[in-house]
């Protein structure tokens, strides 16, 4: 609603952050892109996959931003992004401009019901990956997002963070 977005950016002012990430229903972005404009704070969109219509994936994201402000952006969830049945290296670069944030986690499959693993025993490249955002210049955050185990995920949360960050150091 146009209540939650107000609560949302008033918040953020409030917080002292620059980057909201979400994901408005389509026909609020106009009212979030004003928001946008008056607070100077950016919104990075989140994609979701095939599970839910609403920005399956980082082109709806663009169709739905690309004549809107600059503030207006992507937050691409890779998993989500393979399990859509894209590429998300290929994404990184074709919507470099407008990637603000991305949230890394790996998947067992490039479908629907592909699960979450330990980063570097699924499916994703890596390596590709960070060539992309070597190539783009990217300059934002990559956070771990890891849906698998949730009562005992340090182990695989760590395992994670350690294959990103030695895939980092090798390319």
């Amino acid at each position: 609603t146009e209540a939650a977005v107000d609560q949302a950016f008033e918040y953020a002012k409030m917080a002292g952050v620059k980057m909201i990430v979400g994901a408005p229903e389509y026909n609020l972005l106009p009212y979030v892109e004003k928001k946008v404009k008056k607070y100077d704070i950016r919104l990075a969109i989140h994609n979701h996959g095939p599970d839910n219509p609403l920005y399956p994936n980082a082109t709806d994201i663009w169709n739905h931003i690309k004549d809107m402000d600059p503030g207006m952006g992507i937050c691409i969830d890779i998993g989500h992004t393979v399990r859509d049945g894209q590429d998300p290296s290929v994404d990184v670069e074709r919507y470099a401009t407008r990637i603000f944030d991305i949230h890394t986690k790996d998947v067992d499959g490039a479908t629907k019901d592909g699960k979450t693993v330990e980063t570097g025993r699924g499916i994703i490249d890596f390596p590709k990956f960070i060539a992309a955002l070597r190539k783009t210049k990217y300059g934002g955050k990559c956070s771990l997002e890891f849906e698998k185990e949730m009562k005992d995920n340090l182990p695989g949360i760590a395992e994670s963070i350690g294959y990103f960050k030695g895939a980092m150091a090798c390319g």
